[in-house]
């Protein structure tokens, strides 16, 4: 995250205390999915929003000390952006959530945020998953636009082998996965 800030990206400041502990910068405001779920007319400007800051991120150079679990590149990865991980604050827009960081290709990080997105279990109620599958439709459209799909596509399994190793999904959500990467692949 200091390495972000260094470079002027929106990540809030934090000072380790340890090796386990963090102070981090108390941030108000609310999530782009809590914003996007109150203010759907928004949604447009959200997806262009996420485009903007995932550009801007790989625009940094990733420090050497960096892992690359996803492939060669040079490009400082997040590898868990998405609107529940960027808070809406009256200075505006900024990235929480970096355990994850990473160098490696910008592409990838990119096809994991449509993973996420697009993949993560709707509720089970039926009035709310179906709004919530409408909107997430509606956000992957506008959101993919700003990027060659072609390449995404090309680096959706590196993402999505990456996502399956490294979380504990819920039940479906794996099954979603391949779904997505098997009607994507070149």
């Amino acid at each position: 995250m200091e390495h972000a800030r260094a470079h002027g990206y929106p990540a809030p400041s934090a000072r380790a205390l340890n090796d386990t502990d963090i102070v981090m910068e108390r941030l108000e405001g609310p999530t782009m999915l809590v914003d996007m779920m109150r203010r759907p007319w928004r949604i447009r400007d959200h997806a262009a929003t996420l485009a903007l800051l995932l550009d801007g991120l790989h625009a940094i150079p990733a420090p050497d000390w960096l892992p690359s679990p996803v492939g060669e590149g040079d490009a400082l990865l997040h590898l868990d952006l998405h609107p529940e991980n960027v808070i809406l604050t009256a200075h505006g827009p900024v990235v929480i959530d970096w355990p994850n960081a990473a160098c490696g290709p910008a592409a990838v990080d990119v096809a994991h945020s449509w993973i996420v997105v697009a993949c993560s279990l709707p509720p089970n109620d039926p009035v709310k998953r179906a709004v919530t599958l409408a909107g997430r439709r509606l956000f992957l459209s506008l959101f993919l636009r700003h990027f060659e799909r072609r390449e995404l596509c090309a680096h959706l399994r590196a993402a999505a082998d990456y996502r399956l190793a490294v979380r504990e999904l819920p039940r479906g959500e794996p099954e979603s996965i391949r779904q997505l990467v098997a009607r994507n692949s070149p």
